[in-house]
């Protein structure tokens, strides 16, 4: 009954300015990224309410263009207008309890044909888990449940996620933490837009 997310999200994604170009002027669509250590796994990604992370990652990926599948050369941001739909919302009890039957479920199937679990690791000098194989790897093992029962599929997942250093000594806060969203369902994305500067002379309501 309360599965639906009825609101309208506005979502940043990260890219290079002709990929950006593109995409406004309907040449083209974002990709889903289908990497393994995806952190909601696979899915079309975007910062919620956040164009400022969407550029430093695009910036990120520049820098490190050794790492990425998509080579950038001027960093940019593509606003989107998002309708969440059928969300697996880890931020909800109900969900959280599904992804901990997920992971069970991916325990035993691998323990089961002698897999090894994958793992979740940190890179660079942080503590960080930014490369998430296991929980990639329990995400889709609950869309692919929700396909072999033939349940209704997710449009999309969305978490939060606590990342960088501590703002201050004792912090509960972090100078990364945001909200990623991962839209499975395309239709999800009512529509794309430019980013724009605001007017100094009103107000930002």
């Amino acid at each position: 009954m309360y599965s639906t997310r009825p609101n309208i999200v506005l979502g940043f994604h990260g890219c290079d300015e002709s990929v950006r170009d593109k995409v406004i002027t309907s040449k083209d669509n974002l990709k889903k990224s289908e990497n393994d250590y995806d952190w909601l796994g696979n899915g079309i990604y975007f910062w919620e309410n956040n164009p400022e992370r969407a550029m430093d990652y695009a910036k990120y990926l520049k820098k490190y263009s050794y790492r990425a599948k998509t080579k950038i050369e001027k960093p940019s941001v593509i606003g989107a207008v998002i309708d969440l739909g059928y969300c697996l919302d880890l931020m909800d009890s109900k969900y959280l309890k599904l992804v901990k039957t997920g992971y069970d479920l991916l325990v035993e199937t691998n323990e089961r044909y002698g897999y090894t679990l994958p793992s979740n690791r940190p890179i660079g000098q942080y503590n960080d888990l930014l490369i998430r194989k296991l929980d990639c790897a329990v995400i889709e093992t609950i869309h692919q449940f929700n396909k072999t029962k033939k349940l209704r599929a997710f449009d999309s997942v969305r978490g939060v996620f606590f990342e960088g250093v501590d703002l201050f000594p004792n912090a509960g806060f972090k100078e990364k933490n945001h909200i990623q969203i991962g839209i499975r369902n395309p239709n999800c994305i009512k529509g794309y837009f430019m980013l724009r500067d605001s007017d100094s002379s009103y107000l930002i309501p």
